[in-house]
């Protein structure tokens, strides 16, 4: 005799399933819905771009190989000690102690470098990360109102270090925070200040399906000399997808738009492809920007040891009028 499972469980389980089925896809469309209304309202309502407007700039700058190969669509996507940067709700993926190391290439000799650590709790839930991130424009010639050379060079440099958390509400929904110390110095003056991002992810539980948002650099104004400035706020939402699960070969597709506080909207969409968790290969594009476009790089996974991992990862960015961007990130597993 064949029982079925609406028989076993009562007649009304399978209502039951659909009714909680259709609240999870309730909860990704309410969610999608308010991220796309954010996005696009601005453009109704203020058609134009306020560049020049804010400070600190070097906060925007990607600090992770494997999300710039991506055109860094990673607001959902982020799952390593990155995240401190991109979304610090991803720090929840993190089940071990994970470093990363960035050293990024720029125009004209400028230096930019991220370093990280990430640290579950155990004690008392959720992962701790900290991020520092530094830029150096090297030596400057100085010159005078009649572009004469002084002789004398000075330099400009930016610096921030920040605190994560991140932790899980339910078993598919997690947020996470970081407050950072900002600081810039030029010659004998400073200006320094604070931010706060803060962010969160839910899986869906469907192939991987996460949607995720997060608002960066959300802080006081800082003031250079005697003149204030405001941060670069930006707000982002995302998904992710692997559009590809199988045994030696997975394929995720990740899109993302953003709404900065000083510019119109972008919008990103980048695709990474793994073959047996070993070798990475990525490529993405980058709508509505003011120099660069198209992004693509690669990555090696090397297990070493018991439960330990050395990862590689290169980004190539096109920067259009500036030629392109190098970045170099090695990622450590303990």
């Amino acid at each position: 005799m064949h029982i079925d499972e609406a028989t076993m469980f009562g007649k009304d389980s399978r209502s039951d399933a659909g009714i909680r089925w259709r609240q999870k896809l309730g909860v990704v469309g309410i969610a999608a819905a308010l991220g796309l209304a954010i996005l696009l309202c601005p453009v109704q309502l203020h058609a134009q771009a306020k560049v020049g407007t804010t400070g600190a700039q070097f906060l925007e700058l990607g600090v992770s190989a494997r999300a710039m190969g991506m055109a860094e669509a990673f607001t959902a996507v982020a799952d390593d000690i990155t995240s401190v940067f991109y979304n610090p709700a991803g720090l929840t993926y993190l089940y071990g102690h994970q470093a990363a190391f960035t050293y990024i290439k720029m125009p004209a000799d400028i230096k930019y470098g991220f370093a990280a650590i990430g640290l579950p709790l155990e004690s008392i839930g959720g992962v701790l990360g900290v991020g520092m991130y530094g830029l150096s424009s090297g030596d400057i010639e100085e010159m005078d109102y009649n572009r004469v050379p002084t002789g004398r060079t000075f330099s400009w440099n930016n610096y921030a270090l920040g605190v994560s958390y991140g932790r899980y509400l339910t078993d598919r929904f997690s947020v996470g925070f970081t407050v950072k110390y900002i600081g810039e110095f030029a010659h004998d003056y400073s200006a320094n200040g604070w931010a706060a991002d803060v962010g969160t992810v839910y899986n869906t539980g469907f192939r991987g399906f996460k949607i995720a948002m997060v608002i960066t650099n959300f802080g006081p104004d800082m003031t250079f000399i005697s003149k204030a400035y405001p941060l670069p706020i930006n707000f982002r939402f995302g998904g992710s997808v692997n559009v590809i699960e199988g045994v030696d070969h997975l394929v995720t597709f990740a899109v993302e738009g953003s709404h900065p506080s000083d510019n119109l909207e972008k919008y990103n969409s980048g695709v990474e492809y793994s073959f047996r968790d070993y070798l990475i290969l990525r490529a993405g594009g980058r709508f509505n920007y003011d120099v660069d476009g198209f992004t693509a790089g690669g990555g090696l996974r090397l297990p070493f040891g018991e439960d330990r991992e050395l990862q590689f990862d290169y980004a190539y960015q096109d920067f259009g009028m500036l030629t392109e961007v190098h970045r170099f990130t090695m990622t450590i597993g303990f």
